[in-house]
């Protein structure tokens, strides 16, 4: 019997080890759900590949037409004094004159002639050389500036000249492959690459008028004023800043976009100048502290903390103390893009402003004024 058991046994449970096996693997062969995880794997080809192969293309369409630009400027600087008698110094001392010079870049925008670069770069200069990719050298005159924005229109005469297409800045991505062309330290132009790290940056203390697309692609001094271009060749912005404790580049850099440089370069063409509105009042930003004392938690505010006498805002009946809660219905709740709203409206056009006085919703109609030129950068103004 137990010779019969052990005969049967081996070859029954062999048969049971075998089905659950085929259980396990098949489970539809039984008519059970198929328990298996089905995962989809990248194709090889697209795995290897880290986007696209090359950007020469790009580069090769974009970087004739950005330019190399060598400013001077005489300064005075004060002769060593030498005392005329002992203990005592002239207060007659001849100035001594000697040349600076700085390096930039410069982006050539129309086959006319017209270059934007940063107002920072020719700013005081008495000669501006403009040394193009094919070899060519020429002066260039200054059209006009802008240093809220930092910009500056020049303007070259020679044939036949390379022109950088514009893209579309108000499209890009987070993300999207960015190219700067420039001429840092003065080594000669020069081709980095990086990625479009923001956009919209703002109150970063640069300009008075900030919109800044951020990049990781390497900025470095003497770039300022050349182009940050897509992946096709496509002008984004002008590259104007980066933010470093060392001087050199750590991964973030600052353009102007294509958008704003246009506006402010066909302004500049046919006004002369930049045209923006105002109303000569001093903002300061809402914070949680006086928000609670105002009683606006949650709420969005911009303080008066100051007004221009005689001013639109003066003269439309703001005191300081005043919020403004919004203007022409767009809320407050950051003073520079209000501040930049303002700005966008023409001088002689009325904005409502709604404001809390005391705890009191009150409305005042303020006819929009021309906005001063500045002696002096200063970001704290509406």
């Amino acid at each position: 019997m137990l010779k019969a058991a052990r005969f049967i046994g081996w070859p029954l449970l062999a048969g049971v080890l075998l089905a659950l096996l085929i259980i396990q693997r098949y489970p539809q062969w039984v008519g059970l759900p198929d328990q298996a995880v089905h995962l989809q794997q990248v194709r090889p080809a697209a795995a290897s590949g880290q986007g696209q192969a090359s950007y020469a293309d790009a580069v090769s369409s974009a970087a004739p037409a950005v330019a190399n630009l060598y400013s001077t400027k005489l300064v005075n600087k004060p002769a060593q004094q030498q005392p005329t008698k002992p203990g005592l110094y002239s207060d007659d001392v001849p100035k001594q004159r000697r040349m600076e010079s700085s390096l930039g870049s410069a982006v050539i925008i129309s086959p006319e002639g017209y270059l934007l670069t940063n107002n920072h770069v020719i700013e005081g200069a008495d000669k501006i050389v403009v040394a193009l990719m094919d070899g060519r050298e020429t002066l260039a005159h200054v059209v006009g500036t802008d240093p809220e924005t930092d910009l500056a229109v020049l303007k070259i005469d020679l044939a036949d000249l390379p022109v950088i297409t514009l893209g579309r800045s108000d499209q890009i991505r987070i993300g999207d492959v960015a190219l700067a062309i420039g001429n840092p330290f003065g080594v000669g132009q020069t081709v980095t690459m990086g990625i479009i790290s923001a956009t919209g940056r703002n109150q970063l203390g640069i300009n008075t008028y900030e919109d800044f697309i951020q990049t990781d692609a390497a900025i470095n001094p003497g770039n300022s004023g050349g182009a940050l271009i897509d992946a096709q060749g496509n002008l984004l912005g002008i590259n104007t800043a980066i933010f470093s404790k060392s001087g050199g580049s750590q991964g973030i850099g600052f353009a102007i976009p294509t958008k704003l440089a246009m506006d402010v370069m066909r302004a500049i063409i046919q006004q002369g100048r930049v045209i923006r509105g105002w109303l000569g009042i001093e903002i300061q930003p809402m914070t949680p502290e006086l928000a609670e004392s105002f009683g606006m938690e949650g709420r969005p505010g911009i303080i008066v903390a100051g007004l221009y006498r005689n001013g639109p805002g003066y003269l439309a009946g703001l005191q300081p103390g005043d919020v403004i809660l919004s203007i022409d219905g767009e809320p407050a709740s950051n003073g520079r893009r209000s501040m930049n709203q303002v700005a966008r409206s023409k001088p002689g056009e009325s904005v409502v402003l709604e404001v809390l006085r005391n705890g009191k919703p009150l409305q005042f109609k303020a006819e929009v004024g021309l906005r001063p030129q500045p002696k002096a950068q200063d970001s704290s103004t509406d």
